[in-house]
This record gives structure tokens, C-alpha cells and sequence, in this order.
């Protein structure tokens, strides 16, 4: 009984700190050794013989080094590379290129309400090029407010359907997908296009229909409120030349290269990180050939590395945080009495998926993002779902996804405050906005889940 009051203790404060915006990554790694020190306070073995230190304190911190190694072996260094690799098409100017060839058709559309659901979806496709939501924002304020504008709809109308673009596009490319994927025992390829796509295409389908009417609603609700000025300084952006149009490929060369080998090559094991340093050598090369300054071109290739920097510290310390409290729970036993207590009890799949997802809701809704939950999470799913026999998808799934959603309607998510300070608006006023897509995507989620998975 101690066990589980001393956990429900330390899952507050980690709760508590998260909600007010205390770094998330060193609240998980603090949470975690907290865990193993009273682990080893209540006399619990920290590691195995095969590991030990042999002196149980130190073994603490020799766990935390497992921990990164193991981290850093397999998913950290996918995380870092395809951070890499996305810095580097930054750099080059070739996610530009795809974005401005992309969004170009659109100035072409005159029936304004038939835009919100087109730009929804055309949002949602780019953030494959531009995965940070906040980034994308900005982007597609520039280049597609006065297109939304020319045609009459409202910049609230801009803002709520931009504020939900970077949300829940399948992709073998996102680092949520990768981690979930290696934890869950899934070949990558199969967890995001046979069962990551299955749930959130649809979804999307149904946010861009329903963005349509509500955004027809509170147009015609709010009047001339809603045809707000936006801050035109905080969307300029330098002018800069442009590489030629067939760079728009380049940042989708590892997508693509993953889904050939999936689909057609079954046989060939060849990774993420594999695939994606051959797309950035086969930059390079073509860099080379544009530029003939041999010097100048591996130069501006470091930004590679540099991008795999910030992967580390943005997402892999997160996730090493995350597993290290995972296994802090274990190791106090938290873990063995909620996978006890749930092996016998009736549809325990449906109730563990609305405790996983509503938590997940809740700490998104007041933190601006879900995403620490479900890296806090994700390792401790596949034993829970082993004692309720349910496959670990059908928890890890609704939360990847309710996580990346609910940051939209959160008032302090960064992609929502950007939004906000353009169109010099109250937060709540794009919340307004997204609030009704966002929890139709939400239902349309666990709804899918439960029914498919």
C-alpha cells in the first residue's frame, strides 16, 4: 500500500510541475530517479545481477546510463537523424519550395467557404515538410491569409483552420510514431499505414467537413468581429532566393523511399535512419552538382548535424525521461498491482483506454501539449495491456493521437498564442474556433479505436 501512496505522490507533483510549463523532460528524469531512490529506500532490487554496481544507491544512477544507451541505440538516434534531415531541407530552402508549390493552386479556388476544408487538408499534408505546429503557422499565415483574405473569408476563419493543421497526418517520419512503434514490437511501416492511417485519415476527413460548417457558423455568428487585422510584422519573412522546384522532392526522399521498400520491397530491412541518411547524401550530391563549390556544400551540410542536436535535446531527453519514470514505476511495483488488478475484470480494454486517453486529454488541455503523457507512458503499455489481453495499440494509439490534437484547443499551446499574437486576438477566440473540430476529431479517435483496432 505504501508503494502505490508514494507513487500517486510523485505522479502529482510530475502532473503539477508539467501544467506549470517546469521543463518536462527533467520533471520525468527528477520523477524517475525520485522513484528508484525509494525503491531502494523501501529496499527494492534496482537492477539485475548482470548490471548492479554493487552498491544499490549507485545503482540509481547507473540505470539512468542504461537508460540513455538504450534509448540512444535505437530510437534516439532515428529521432536525431530525421531532426537532421528536416534541418537540413530547411536550410536548403526546399521546404519552401514544396510549401509554395503546394499551397499555389489555391489562389485559384473563388467558392471562399470550400477553401477551409481544402487549406485543412493541405495543412495537414505540409506538415510532413514543417512538423513543428508553431513554424507551420507562421508559414501559412504569410502565404495563405491574403489568399483567404482575397476571397472574403475571415482571418478567425484563417486562424482556426491553421491552428489545426500540424496535428495527426500519418507519417513513418514523426518521432511519436517511431517510439511507439519500437515499444509496441510493430514494424514501422505497418503501425502508421495499417493502423496509425486507418484511424487518423478518417478523422481528418470528418475535422475537415466539420471545420467547414463551424467555421460558416461563427463567421455568420460573429460578423464583422471576426474579419480581424493581423499582425503583419509577425508573419514577414526574408526574402531569399530559392533553389530550383525539383528540390521540393528532396524533404520527401526518406517518406518515400519507406513506403517503396514497404510496399513493394517486403524483404529489405533497411531503416529509417538507413533511408535517411541516403536521402541526405543524395542532397548533397545534387547540391554539389547545382553549385560546384565543393567547400561551400559540405559547409552547409553541418546544419545536418546541428539539426540532430536540437532532436536530442527537444525530443530524446523527453523520451529518455519518459521511460526512465516508466521504470521507476516499475521497479516501486506500482506496475504489478495495476496489471493484477485489471486481468480479470470485464471490457478492461475500453476502460484503460479511457483512463489512458482522458488523462492524456486533460494534461494536454492545461499544458499546452499531450506529448510528455504519452512518452511518460508508452513503456509501461505493453505489460498493462498484456494482463488485460488487449493488444497494446489500442491504448498507445487514441493517446498518441488525443495528444497531438489537443494542443489545439489548449489556450497556452504555442501554435495557439502565434496564432493568437498575428491576429492580435485573445487565445480563447482561436480555441473558439478550433474548440468543435478538434473534439469531433477526438470522439471520431477513440470512437475508430475501439471499433478497429
Amino acid at each position: 500500500m505504501i508503494e502505490i501512496i508514494l507513487a500517486v505522490i510523485v505522479i502529482a507533483l510530475v502532473f503539477y510541475l508539467i501544467v506549470k510549463n517546469y521543463q518536462p523532460a527533467l520533471v520525468l528524469l527528477s520523477a524517475g530517479l525520485v522513484l528508484f531512490l525509494l525503491a531502494f529506500i523501501l529496499g527494492k532490487p534496482i537492477l539485475g545481477s548482470g548490471d548492479t554496481t554493487g552498491f544499490a544507491f549507485l545503482d540509481i544512477f547507473k540505470q539512468l546510463e542504461l537508460t540513455f544507451i538504450d534509448q540512444l541505440s535505437v530510437v534516439g538516434i532515428t529521432i536525431m537523424t530525421l531532426f537532421g534531415f528536416a534541418s537540413y531541407m530547411n536550410y536548403l530552402g526546399a521546404n519552401d519550395v514544396a510549401v509554395s508549390m503546394i499551397t499555389k493552386p489555391l489562389g485559384k479556388i473563388k467558392a471562399k467557404y470550400v477553401l477551409v476544408p481544402v487549406v485543412f487538408i493541405i495543412g495537414n499534408i505540409l506538415s510532413l515538410f514543417v512538423p513543428s505546429a508553431s513554424s507551420l503557422a507562421v508559414i501559412l499565415m504569410a502565404i495563405l491569409y491574403p489568399v483567404l483574405k482575397k476571397v472574403g473569408l475571415s482571418a478567425l476563419t484563417a486562424g482556426g483552420v491553421i491552428a489545426t493543421v500540424a496535428t495527426i497526418m500519418p507519417t513513418p517520419l514523426g518521432a511519436d510514431n517511431v517510439i511507439a512503434a519500437k515499444t509496441l514490437g510493430y514494424d514501422l511501416f505497418d503501425y502508421v499505414f495499417l493502423n496509425h492511417a486507418i484511424i487518423s485519415i478518417p478523422t481528418l476527413v470528418v475535422m475537415a467537413v466539420a471545420h467547414y460548417f463551424w467555421q460558416k457558423y461563427m463567421d455568420k455568428r460573429q460578423g464583422a468581429k471576426a474579419y480581424v487585422d493581423i499582425d503583419e510584422s509577425k508573419v514577414e519573412q526574408e526574402e531569399k532566393e530559392l533553389p530550383p522546384k525539383y528540390y521540393a522532392i528532396l524533404p520527401m526522399l526518406p517518406l518515400l523511399f519507406i513506403v517503396i521498400i514497404g510496399i513493394f520491397f517486403r524483404d529489405i530491412k533497411a531503416d529509417v535512419v538507413v533511408l535517411t541518411f541516403i536521402s541526405f547524401f543524395i542532397a548533397l550530391i545534387i547540391e554539389f552538382i547545382r553549385k560546384r563549390k565543393l567547400k561551400d556544400v559540405l559547409n552547409q551540410s553541418f546544419e545536418f548535424f546541428k539539426g540532430m542536436g536540437q532532436g536530442f535535446t527537444q525530443v530524446v531527453v523527453l523520451v529518455v525521461g519518459g521511460v526512465l519514470f516508466a521504470k521507476g514505476m516499475q521497479t516501486i511495483g506500482v506496475i504489478d498491482m495495476l496489471t493484477q488488478s485489471v486481468q480479470h475484470v470485464q471490457s478492461a480494454g475500453t476502460i484503460l483506454t479511457f483512463i489512458f486517453s482522458g488523462a492524456t486529454f486533460l494534461l494536454g488541455l492545461v499544458s499546452g501539449g499531450g506529448l510528455a503523457m504519452f512518452y511518460a507512458t508508452i513503456e509501461l503499455i505493453p505489460h498493462i495491456a498484456a494482463s488485460a489481453h488487449i493488444d497494446g495499440i489500442l491504448l498507445a494509439l487514441p493517446m498518441q493521437l488525443i495528444a497531438n490534437l489537443v494542443r489545439s484547443i489548449s489556450p497556452v499551446a504555442a501554435v495557439i498564442m502565434v496564432v493568437a499574437s498575428v491576429m492580435k486576438v485573445n487565445p480563447i477566440e482561436v480555441v473558439k474556433r478550433t474548440s468543435v473540430p478538434v473534439i469531433i476529431g477526438i470522439i471520431m479517435v477513440i470512437g475508430l479505436s475501439l471499433i478497429i483496432l
